[in-house]
Parts: C-alpha cells; structure tokens; sequence
C-alpha cells in the first residue's frame, strides 16, 4: 500500500541543512527523482510519500537535530502506510548504519558518493519492505552528470570540484566528501552554457577548496583560465565561486578576477583566525600576513571589491593574545561582511582531543566582541556607498521584512544585500530582472535604496519566474529506474535502431 492515489505520482519532498554544496545536492535529489517520476509536494503538504534529508556533519549537534526531525516524522508515517523517509549527506556518511539502529522507521541512508542510488534504493525498499542502507567510500559518478532541478531561475550553482585534500584539524568535510575530484573544464562550461541557454543570469562556481582546481589533472593555473573561459559565455552576466583557501590563491585569479567583466569584484576568503600558533594548530597552511597580502593586491587590482571571511573563535589552546591578533587582522582587512562561529567540537575531527579546550563563557565572551568589531567595521564600509548607483539582481526571499516595509530585495555586484523601492515600477520587477538604484542607507548587514529606480531591464530569468518555471538540466542518462507505467517506446525510424 501507499500514500499516492491509485494512478498519481508519488510526491516528494527534500530537506536540507548545511552548506551551498548540500544545496546543489538537493537540487540534484530532485531532478532525479523527478526523472524517475516523482513530483515535488505542495509546500502545505505534511504528508509527502517521500521525505529526503540532507544532512550536515559540520554544524554543532546536527545529529540531535537530525534525530529530532525523524521523530516527529514518525507519527506521521504510522498513520500513512508507504510513506518512506531517506536520510543523505554528511552526517548519512559519517554515522551509517547507525541511523536505521536509532530510527529504524527510515527506509534509506545514502551517502555524499552515491546520490545517484537514490531512486534505485527507495524503489528496492518499497520492494523488500526492509532499509537499504549503501555508503560509498569514493564517487560513483561525479555529482553534476545527475539530472538537477534547479530552485532558481535566475542563478545557479556549478560544481567544478567535490571533495578537499586539505587536513583542517577542525573540520571532518575531507573524512565525508573524500580527496579532491575535478571535472573536466569543458563538462563545467557545457553545464554554464546550459543554464545561461535557460534564462540564468548568474552561476557561482562550487568547491569545498574551489581554487585549488587543477590539482587532479596537474594544471596549476586551471582556476584563472575557467574565470576567463567563463567570460566568453553570452548572456552570463555574473560569475561567483565560493570558497577559495589562501594556501591556493594565485595572481593569475586576481588578474583573472580584473580582466574579465562577468566575473564579480567579490571574494569569500575565510581566514579562520587572525593568529599564526592557532592556524599552525588549524593545520592552515597559511599565515596572516600571506592572507592580508592576497587582499592587498584584490584591492589593488579591484578597489570595488566587497572581502567576506569565516572566522572561529576559541579554538583549543587559543589565548587571549591570539584572541586580540584576529582582532586586528579583522579591522585591517575591512570585511564587508564575515561568518562568524563560536568553536565547538565535531566527533571525528583531531581538534575534538586536543588539549586546551576554552569554556563556554570565555568563547561567547570572545565572540561578543569579536561581533561587535565585525559589526563596526561592516556598517562604515557599508556608509560609504551611500549616494552611490548599484546594480541589483532582484532576489527571492532575501528581504525577511518586504512584505511589510513594501521594498523587493537582491544582490549588488560586489554581494551586499540591498532592500529598494519598486516606485512607479511596483508589479513590473520581477524575481531575475536587473534595477540600477540609488543607496540612501546603509545598516551592518544591508543596504536600502529607497528612492525611484534610475533603470529596470526585463530579463528572461524574470520571464521564467513570472511564469513560474525552474531551469532544469539534464545531466546524463544514468539508466534510473522510474515510478509508474514505463514511457511508451518510439517506433524504429530504420537504420541501426531497427535491428
């Protein structure tokens, strides 16, 4: 028995915790089982047949979260015989087997290397009536060969590595997503063009170490030469990657970054900490003084350009010496805008045993201020872009409070948040469409530009929104199993298809 009405499609619905990578993993979750026949539930509906989680590893107490959610789920599937749950992504590849001992009404564990088992998994589950667990210790096919259903029409995220073969002492990401894999450059750029031919304005390039790319097929400068291939591409208006490491930035991607329009004067570096002992202890092979020197010729090279960072306060053995050294690394490199975190340990990772751990009271102590000089910093760099024009990409769900205050929100160029007043244009500007406006305030975290807009262009991102399209890419026929009656097969059209 199942959930679905005699004859409809089963309904589905994913999940998803954690970074931008697992992000782009649910958009492939879904374009796979849309393949193979499933439709995405109503956002109101509490009763898909299939709920996917998306886990993240990295978080701080991400299993009890995970475990919270599966037993609230539990009710809900007694009371709907067929209804399956399958739990994916890091903490899936860390804890295994695990899951169906703590929750034994999941139907499917999959891990970061095999997302393209999903359907095959849920259809042998509702087979055997068991939980089919598989985990993968290296990748099955790479990610982005896998059809992808996209939640954006007018910006999209492009995997150009997976995996990390850096040794961070607090992070577990290498451990889960395993060495660096790099596609190859021209599969990357089919996969730009393919979403630009669908109405996308802006791709952001994915990697857990993104400019380390290269590394796998030997070329050291294959970073900056897909920046610049990138630039070739019409109709790609913006061109972002996320996250560099410092270790392996290059003047070439700088350069690249300068000469190439499309490409956005923004940069997401995280620093971690502002003190050498506690990267040597990071296992971050880079100091602060090569990481203020990278900004120092961004900024040379790009004096537009918005720097945004990852920091982590109380790291083991951190005292307050190296507390007040990331202090000053962070009022001289002028973020526009930083992620902070409060240290904590994650199971599995060499920081969990090493000695010195802070307590809570001295790391919330430190973040507090460490807020505090983020904020200060972010808000004075913000005020001088008053009185200027920027050129917003208009966002969904980016403005918490528009419906309220009456503004639309997106991006400018450089990243920042901007909210502004539709005026005269309110009900023509669209999700995907491109407003030039006038800052009239700045706040630490956004920018509002409340005066008429100076321009608004009709993009066809904006006409895919209005008509409430998602762009899809196809990805590449992996032979999946599908749900429901088989498509009917095309008549022979002679030649070899007919023998």
């Amino acid at each position: 028995m199942t959930t679905a009405a005699a004859g409809s499609p089963r309904t589905y619905q994913v999940r998803t915790y954690g970074c931008q990578m697992n992000v782009h993993d649910s958009e492939r979750i879904s374009g796979l089982l849309e393949q193979a026949g499933y439709v995405r539930a109503a956002e109101a509906d509490e009763q898909p047949d299939v709920v996917v989680f998306n886990t993240c590893a990295v978080r701080e107490n991400a299993d009890n979260r995970l475990y919270g959610n599966l037993g609230h789920l539990r009710p809900v599937k007694d009371k709907h015989p067929g209804m399956q749950i399958a739990v994916g992504g890091c903490l899936a590849q860390k804890d295994r087997g695990e899951i169906v001992r703590k929750a034994p009404w999941v139907d499917v564990v999959f891990g970061t290397h095999n997302i393209g088992s999903l359907p095959v998994l849920l259809e042998r589950a509702r087979h055997n009536t068991a939980a089919e667990v598989e985990i993968l210790e290296s990748l099955d096919v790479f990610p982005s060969t896998l059809p992808t259903r996209r939640e954006s029409t007018y910006a999209g995220w492009v995997s150009i590595s997976v995996g990390c073969n850096n040794t961070c002492t607090f992070c577990i990401v290498p451990s889960l997503r395993g060495k660096e894999k790099d596609r190859r450059p021209g599969d990357i750029l089919s996969e730009v063009r393919a979403l630009v031919d669908e109405g996308v304005l802006e791709v952001t390039l994915l990697g857990q170490n993104v400019n380390s790319y290269g590394v796998e097929f030997g070329d050291r400068y294959a970073f900056g030469k897909l920046l610049r291939a990138c630039g070739d591409i019409d109709g790609l208006e913006r061109v972002r990657f996320t996250s560099p490491h410092p270790k392996d930035f290059t003047d070439d991607v700088i350069a690249a970054m300068a000469e190439t329009p499309n490409v956005c004067h923004s940069l997401h570096m995280p620093l971690q900490s502002g003190s050498d002992d506690v990267l040597r202890a990071m296992r971050r092979s880079y100091r602060s003084e090569r990481y203020l020197g990278i900004i120092e010729k961004v900024r040379a090279a790009m004096p537009d350009a918005a720097i945004t960072t990852d920091i982590i306060v109380g790291f083991p053995g951190e005292t307050e010496a190296d507390f007040e050294r990331t202090l000053d690394v962070v009022r001289e490199a002028r973020f526009s805008s930083a992620f902070t975190f409060q240290y904590s340990k994650r199971p599995g990772t060499p920081a969990a045993t090493m000695d010195g751990q802070l307590p809570k009271q001295v790391v919330h102590e430190r973040y507090e201020r460490l807020i505090a000089t983020v904020e200060e910093i972010t808000w004075a760099e913000n005020r001088k872009l008053v009185g200027e024009t920027v050129e917003v990409l208009v966002a969904v769900g980016e403005g918490r409070k528009d419906e309220r205050t009456g503004r639309l929100s997106g991006r400018a160029r450089d990243g920042r948040l901007v909210h502004f007043d539709a005026g005269s244009l309110a009900g023509q500007i669209r999700p995907g469409d491109i407003v030039h406006t006038t800052v009239t305030y700045a706040a630490p975290h956004h920018l509002n530009a409340d005066g008429e807009p100076l321009a608004h262009r009709r993009t066809r991102a904006g006409d895919a929104a209005e008509a409430g399209r998602a762009p899809r890419t196809p990805g590449v026929l992996l032979g999946l199993p599908t749900i429901g009656a088989p498509a009917a097969v095309p008549a022979p059209s002679g030649g070899c298809a007919a023998h």
